[in-house]
């Protein structure tokens, strides 16, 4: 079962990805092209970690289930209009 706790985690985790590569390209270690490839996948899942506690939020306000929610496609939360 996912649960806020969970997502926050993968946040983090994401998150230390992120400082991680940037370390490695400061290194020598990765080119930049694969940093940048990986970092564009790393910000989409965030993208969409962001979007399901938002989702989830939402439907504890609605006094609706949490647990029915689910990761949206990368094309849907990349395309979000402000």
């Amino acid at each position: 079962m996912v649960t806020d706790k969970s997502i926050h985690q993968h946040i983090t985790d994401l998150i230390a990805e992120e400082h991680d590569l940037r370390d490695k390209l400061s290194r020598g270690e990765i080119s930049r092209q694969e940093e940048n490839s990986r970092l564009s996948r790393i910000e989409v899942s965030l993208d969409q970690c962001w979007d399901l506690l938002r989702q989830r939020q939402a439907r504890r306000n609605a006094g609706f289930d949490p647990d029915y929610t689910s990761v949206r496609p990368a094309d849907v939360v990349e395309n979000y209009e402000d």
